[in-house]
């Protein structure tokens, strides 16, 4: 019995115990062991952990408003290059017209001004040109500052001086080969050898221009001249070539002016 009652007083103990521990610790605890206690004194921090690695970047933000102006800058740049040209404009309308101006000197008399005379002068000579081809109604060619004409008439050699010297010119003479070959396309034209404003001097053989000068130019057909003096005027064939003839054959009238 007495072994009986030590052993229940043992399992009292045994039970008693808890409660025991739970009266000092302040915890209750309910039959299926779950123990509510109140909250302890906080421990002691502990140390900072690593930092942790970069996140991703985050979508990108609406663009902020604009800032203030900021101050002037310094000195102001070089200027540019030019531009292209622009069209033109618009004429603009006519001012008004201007008041005359002072009266001038008065000028030279017409025969000390020395331009003046010479352009008229030019002027007298192209008329003189105009009226003489007027006068023959025939063809022209014109080589340099002269002009032939031929009205296609044919006549001796006095009688084609007079024409020419009536149309306010004179019998054609070339000076050049230019002139030569001006003269020699009227004379093919026309098939009709023609007069050279040419007359033969006192020596045989020696020709000069009608106003005694001494010739310059000469196209002779070879192994002329040989009139010997008996053959005074001067012809051209319808190439251009030259020969000493009589002066009474009816040759073509060509007058240069």
């Amino acid at each position: 019995m007495g072994a009986a009652a030590g052993a229940g007083a043992m399992s009292l103990s045994s039970l008693a115990l808890p409660f025991v521990l739970a009266a000092v610790s302040g915890i209750m605890c309910n039959g299926t062991e779950v123990c509510i206690g109140s909250a302890g004194i906080p421990g002691t921090p502990g140390a900072h952990g690593l930092p942790g690695r970069d996140g991703r970047d985050g979508v990108k933000g609406d663009p902020g408003p604009p800032g203030p102006m900021g101050p002037p800058g310094g000195m102001p740049g070089l200027p540019g290059r030019d531009g292209l040209v622009g069209a033109p404009g618009a004429p603009g309308e006519h001012g008004d017209k201007g008041e005359p101006g002072e009266r001038g000197p008065p000028g030279l008399p017409a025969y000390l001004d020395e331009e003046l005379q010479i352009d008229l002068h030019e002027l007298r000579h192209q008329a003189q040109q105009l009226m003489g081809v007027l006068h023959l109604q025939g063809s022209l060619l014109a080589v340099g500052e002269k002009v032939f004409s031929t009205s296609g008439k044919s006549a001796n050699f006095d009688a084609i001086r007079e024409t020419c010297a009536r149309a306010g010119g004179g019998i054609a003479v070339p000076r050049s080969s230019e002139e030569n070959a001006a003269i020699a396309s009227l004379v093919k034209k026309y098939n009709i050898y023609a007069y050279l404003g040419l007359v033969e001097g006192q020596a045989p053989g020696d020709f000069h221009y009608l106003d005694g000068a001494p010739v310059n130019f000469t196209s002779w057909y070879p192994g002329e001249p040989r009139g010997r003096g008996k053959e005074k005027c001067v012809e051209m064939y319808t190439d251009g070539m030259w020969n000493d003839k009589n002066c009474l054959q009816y040759r073509l009238a060509i007058c240069e002016f």
